[in-house]
């Protein structure tokens, strides 16, 4: 099992949205792995292809990243309700290290998506799960939790923005 490289900030993929996965074959699963390895190897409880470099609608999600049981893998996800409550949480991201921020999203949501071998699948999710769903799910349009900071917490972090763009553009 191969860990992929984890695209940061500054990388146009980021920004990019994703497009949908037709093909459900062979590949896709041993993908799906090397992202689950990946995510394990960096610490993080969910990672979008896109921060992989693959601009395809693939996300895996699993709140309690040492048990394998909560581990989602979820294909062409897309939000089909959201809560009317919202929770304010700090969020950090792999693809932009050493920054966090307060983000207010949804409570609870409703995703429809597919497994990797095409079955059409819905869940439910709250707290974290509803959280972590939304962020992933972000990256497959090309927006990161950054969007979502006050211009105050903003402009306190554009140094190290620029500082991780110039990193991702191959500067020292």
């Amino acid at each position: 099992m191969s860990k992929l490289e984890i695209k940061i900030y500054g990388d146009k993929v980021l920004r990019s949205k994703s497009e949908s996965v037709k093909e459900f074959g062979s590949e896709l699963a041993p993908f799906l792995e090397e992202m689950v390895e990946t995510m394990i190897v960096e610490g993080g409880v969910g990672l979008a292809a896109p921060q992989v470099g693959i601009s395809k609608r693939m996300v895996i999600v699993n709140p309690d990243p040492h048990n394998s049981e909560t581990l989602i893998r979820l294909v062409n996800p897309r939000i089909i309700l959201t809560s009317s409550e919202k929770g304010s949480l700090e969020e950090g991201c792999l693809s932009i290290p050493g920054i966090r921020g307060n983000v207010a999203r949804s409570s609870a949501v409703e995703v429809q998506y597919q497994d990797d071998e095409g079955r059409e699948c819905n869940l439910s999710a709250e707290g974290l799960l509803a959280r972590i769903i939304q962020h992933e799910i972000d990256h497959l349009e090309g927006t990161l939790f950054i969007d979502y900071l006050s211009l105050a917490k903003k402009a306190m972090i554009k140094p190290k923005l620029r500082s991780l763009m110039n990193r991702s553009n191959g500067e020292k």
